[in-house]
């Protein structure tokens, strides 16, 4: 009988073998949940709500699936976000559950509302000076509880003393400063458990899937600045703006990563969630150019100092994959991994074969309203046209949110009799 260390290394080895592109000694199991857990167990009281404003309780749940179930990796999100630290702030980008006057039920995920926080007529003044802009700008028009920042100018022809320093004096400015003391806090709070958190985890015997995250600079632009209508319509009118601001979201997450990425860490992985690259959206010589190229250089550099890129597709992906493959092509074999909501997997094998472990596979429609003998043939099916010789990872089609318990137990218990 394995103790829990030996499990951690023995989950940890299995999953890295088959990113290796080599056959482990079993098909590793690593279905990615979000609120999986709090349906899996009503008696905890927990939900989605709970876990902005309760992390712990919501954590409580999270560890039962894992004890439960055992999957070979802890896929709890590593960066969860607080309703009470929001609560400071009142972001105008969302919605949650628990918020005031929220229209969402506590069983409901967040929404995210596409507001244009870069005007057509900003990209030189984000571009010349980009912590200006996001001081005096984004974040007054991105948090109502920030609109005082718009306030702290400081002259530098007034630097003698702390005349410089005047705009301090101002209500408004003094206001906004005490809510962002106020988040300080609370998010200082949350971080703590969080990491209490995965450090439990592991000492259960769970790796964690990554270690931190990152996003397409593409849809750094579209999703919190200019909002997919404003970014599509520049796609055609002002490309090259595109371009040189996903140039400095890229120099921004690179920055980042130089400095949050451990060189000891035994994961050494980064998740990079792809939302609006799906076939169709736009045209292909906008993806190559616009969506893919920058986003190249975040992968290039992360493989060059030994991270994983975990690309996780969203949408249908059926005309990207072969230019995919030939850009990863560019790494050693086994640098990335690539998962796909959608898609024939025996087929997507085949492609991807020799460049990169793929996972997914179980839909998530199939895991909420098929069968249990349905969701064993799927495994199966799988298994034999994905798991041989290495490089594939069973998960589902995206993050496990309501599901069947005898589905969920179905498809573990399926994947572990092969």
């Amino acid at each position: 009988m394995l103790n829990k260390q030996e499990k951690y290394q023995e989950r940890l080895t299995r999953v890295e073998t088959a990113i290796a592109l080599k056959e482990p000694d079993r098909l590793p199991v690593v279905p990615w949940v979000d609120g999986l857990p709090y349906f899996l167990y009503p008696e905890s009281n927990a939900s989605h709500k709970t876990a902005l404003y309760d992390v712990e309780k919501a954590m409580e749940a999270h560890i039962r699936y894992h004890l439960e179930f055992e999957p070979d990796c802890n896929t709890t999100n590593t960066t969860p976000l607080s309703g009470r630290a929001a609560d400071f702030l009142h972001p105008t980008m969302m919605e949650w559950p628990g918020r005031v006057g929220s229209p969402l039920g506590d069983d409901s995920l967040y929404q995210m509302l596409e507001i244009e926080y870069l005007k057509v007529d900003e990209y030189d003044e984000l571009l010349r000076d980009y912590t200006g802009f996001i001081l005096h700008k984004y974040l007054p028009r991105s948090f109502a509880g920030l609109v005082g920042l718009e306030k702290l100018d400081i002259d530098p022809s007034s630097c003698i003393m702390d005349r410089a320093l005047r705009p301090l004096a101002k209500p408004e400015v003094q206001e906004a400063l005490k809510k962002l003391i106020q988040y300080g806090e609370e998010r200082a709070a949350i971080d703590i458990a969080q990491n209490k958190y995965v450090e439990t985890m592991q000492n259960l015997g769970y790796p964690p899937i990554f270690i931190d995250d990152g996003e397409v600079p593409f849809d750094v632009l579209s999703d919190y600045f200019r909002g997919t209508m404003g970014t599509l319509y520049d796609q055609i009118e002002r490309p090259q703006k595109i371009l040189a601001a996903c140039d400095k979201f890229t120099q921004i997450q690179i920055d980042k990563f130089s400095h949050s990425i451990s060189d000891v860490a035994d994961v050494r992985r980064v998740f990079f969630p792809m939302h609006k690259g799906m076939d169709y959206f736009i045209s292909d010589e906008q993806y190559r150019e616009l969506y893919w190229a920058p986003y190249q250089k975040l992968l290039r550099y992360l493989v060059g100092i030994g991270v994983t890129p975990i690309i996780y597709t969203e949408g249908q992906y059926f005309t990207r994959c072969e230019f995919i493959r030939e850009q990863l092509m560019e790494f050693p074999p086994g640098s990335c991994m690539i998962h796909f909501e959608f898609g024939d997997f025996a087929e997507l094998k085949k492609i991807f074969s020799g460049v990169a472990c793929i996972f997914g596979g179980v839909s998530l429609q199939l895991l909420e309203y098929g069968t249990k003998e349905e969701v064993r043939e799927r495994v199966k099916y799988l298994a034999e046209n994905c798991a041989t010789g290495g490089g594939y990872i069973l998960d589902a089609s995206g993050t496990i949110d309501r599901a069947k318990r005898e589905n969920i137990e179905a498809m573990f218990e399926a994947a572990r009799s092969l």
